[in-house]
């Protein structure tokens, strides 16, 4: 290992020895490379065993990214065992295992947001509580905000005397019953059954213990109580527990990441060692300037100043235009000279902004001015509806107990068991207390089901039946699973209850990627299985098939658009942060609740951070509001940056209706810049 590519702190946060090691790395100090450097030299230099080494990170893309640069450092032999994954990989990997001493059953199925909403809705109406004039997404994200604080059921507690929590104290504990009956865990249950089985089964906890002797951890700032008191618990007495973070880029608060975790790692960890990486690979003297001084107004945070042996680079552009049009309009104008002036290619081009609703009018003007672009955000792929209706066939051939997949698909495509039957078959499962799948294979017992209905249920269960000892069996799922949309017919379907041919079109396509999906699983691992790459679904793995993904997506030589808490981790040689005014950022929100506008100024920091070379800031003295235009005043970041760092202009925007408008707006515009700029 050449470790002379190495600065002297990431020299030194590599050859750290045993005991709890913070690493406060800077935006595009090199943390990946540290920490992938970090691994090798245990592995090479200190002869730590791959399988006693965990690295954990957020996302299969960071954990796929920083496995293969390993692997690049030591070799493929020499990394086997080792684990790399995200936080609820390795905690499925470990219930797989263990969940048996909790009560359920290893072959355990996973709820996603979209069944998690549907059962909710389901509980709601058992209750008497209208489900139209509540929200159930509400309530789930109630439910999963109590999980990732590791509040059980019983423990819920009404806080704010809100009738949303008195509901979801109601719901609460009967989803968390339901859940269990049907054999299932939701996504949130992942952590907080493991950290349960830790705490219930000290023997579970001392084997991982004594497995896991190094973990390393990335985007710690971004971790919450669950996740915190998992690594707690895994790092054990010998507490070789090594975090890299940044508290400035700690954006995702109303996601439950908790920043204290990182500001008071060297409480909980005394005698910690603190090395900053605050050298900067990424962007110019000038850029690197702003951040500082935007970000230095937090109190919040560790002390830390980045700074690149580089140029200062060009000035920061300040533009402050009439209206969104206009806006677009600049953002255009300013691709079209970089491009030409730099020989830069459109992917180099990112337009960031707070809130996805601001994204309009510069798709229009893209569009006009006929440049390619592609938007990051919307629908995943495994949330459209034909492919969670074909994931949940798959679903229940796997765990026949899963009964909010099991309704789903009973009549879909029709097969002659309407509404009326499954009412009759929900009502005897729920009279004679046994599981739903029990009642359709004795569906011959119930004295009012019809002779149609029953032979129809038959028929759906001989199916169902035959095709799970097929994948049980079969090598090939792919194949398999062709075959199996074909009998029950879900392309016809799809195409019957859809008016566009070509928007049905797409849709089956979507069913194919499914096979694909599996297809492609098939060639990476080698013990496949359905529950296996069902597991791979639910934990939205990179091996999915979406063509539309953003890491497809960012590949395109187009310009991104996407929101500023999308940018993180990602750079661009020129960055545009637009609508830089109050209510966007600070989002209204903030200000509307009073709340602390830090982690707003963090999110600015993480925008302007994005920007390699030119970073283009701008925003409109007046904006329309239902129909109404409305004066903007510029955000209270762009007056933390100093004057001398920023090239202030004005657009030539097309003028308003009459010259008493113009020279007003104008008046007000030009003394919020002066304001901003202290002149």
């Amino acid at each position: 290992m050449d470790l002379t590519t190495l600065n002297q702190e990431q020299l030194a946060a590599v050859r750290h020895a045993d005991g709890p090691l913070l690493l406060l790395a800077g935006a595009g100090s090199g943390k990946t490379r540290v920490i992938t450097f970090r691994i090798g030299y245990l592995i090479r230099q200190r002869g730590v065993l791959p399988a006693q080494l965990l690295a954990v990170t957020f996302t299969n893309k960071a954990a796929k990214e920083m496995k293969e640069r390993v692997e690049e450092l030591v070799g493929k032999r020499q990394c086997r065992g080792m684990i790399i994954s995200t936080f609820h990989s390795l905690c499925v990997r470990i219930l797989k295992e263990d969940i048996e001493r909790l009560g359920y059953k290893k072959n355990f199925s996973i709820y996603g947001t979209a069944d998690q909403v549907r059962l909710i809705k389901d509980l709601m109406q058992a209750v008497n509580v209208d489900g139209k004039k509540y929200d159930a997404e509400r309530i789930q994200w109630m439910i999963s905000d109590a999980k990732n604080r590791l509040i059980p059921p019983e423990s819920y507690t009404v806080r704010y005397q809100d009738e949303y929590e008195y509901l979801a104290a109601e719901v609460y504990p009967k989803y968390q019953k339901a859940l269990k009956a049907f054999n299932a865990i939701d996504f949130d249950d992942i952590i907080m059954l493991t950290v349960r089985l830790f705490r219930e089964h000290p023997d579970v906890l001392e084997k991982y213990q004594q497995r896991f002797r190094y973990l390393m951890v990335d985007e710690y700032q971004d971790t919450n109580a669950a996740q915190y008191l998992l690594l707690r618990s895994l790092a054990g007495e010998r507490r070789n527990l090594c975090v890299v973070g940044d508290d400035d880029q700690s954006i995702y608060g109303w996601r439950g990441a908790d920043l204290g975790n990182i500001l008071d790692f060297e409480k909980d960890f005394p005698g910690a060692a603190v090395i900053r990486l605050e050298q900067n690979y990424r962007s110019t003297g000038n850029i690197l300037a702003a951040a500082n001084a935007v970000i230095g107004n937090n109190r919040q945070r560790k002390e830390k100043a980045l700074w690149t042996s580089g140029d200062k680079g060009r000035p920061i552009e300040l533009v402050r235009c009439m209206d969104e049009e206009d806006e677009a309009r600049v953002v255009m104008e300013r691709i079209h000279a970089e491009r030409f002036r730099h020989e830069l290619q459109y992917r180099e081009f990112a337009i960031l902004y707070r809130t996805n609703v601001q994204s309009r009018a510069f798709e229009e003007q893209l569009r006009y001015e006929n440049i390619p672009y592609v938007l990051i955000g919307g629908q995943q792929f495994f949330d459209r509806k034909e492919v969670k209706d074909a994931v949940a066939y798959l679903k229940v051939l796997v765990n026949r107990r899963d009964e909010v997949n099991l309704l789903r698909i009973l009549n879909y495509p029709k097969r002659g068991i309407g509404e009326t039957t499954a009412d009759r078959l929900i009502r005897a499962s729920a009279e004679g207390e046994r599981p739903l799948w029990e009642v359709l294979c004795a569906a011959g017992e119930i004295e009012d089901l019809g002779e149609k209905a029953q032979e129809a249920v038959s028929g759906f269960v001989a199916l169902m039946e035959r095709y799970a000892q097929r994948f049980a069996r079969t090598p090939n799922l792919a194949d398999t699973a062709r075959e199996f949309f074909a009998e029950i017919k879900l392309e016809d379907e799809i195409y019957r209850g859809t008016d566009d041919p070509k928007k049905a079109r797409r849709r089956v396509e979507n069913l194919e990627e499914v096979v694909n999906a599996m297809a492609s699983y098939l060639e990476r691992e080698e013990k496949p299985s359905l529950s296996g790459f069902l597991e791979k679904v639910s934990l939205l793995d990179e091996d999915r098939p979406d063509r539309d993904s953003k890491e497809k997506k960012l590949e395109r030589d187009a310009v991104t658009l996407m929101s500023l808490h999308s940018s993180k981790g990602l750079e661009y040689p020129v960055v545009f942060m637009v609508g830089m005014e109050e209510e966007f950022l600070p989002h209204k929100n903030v200000l509307n609740q009073g709340a602390d506008v830090e982690e707003e100024r963090r999110l600015c920091y993480v925008g302007i951070t994005r920007a390699q070379r030119q970073l283009v800031l701008t925003g409109a003295a007046q904006r329309k509001k239902y129909g109404q235009l409305q004066p903007r005043i510029p955000s209270r970041f762009l007056q933390e940056i100093p004057g001398e760092l920023l090239d202030s202009q004005t657009s030539e925007g097309r003028p308003p209706a009459s010259e008493e408008e113009q020279e007003t707006m104008a008046n007000n515009f030009f003394s919020g810049i002066r304001a901003m700029l202290g002149d």
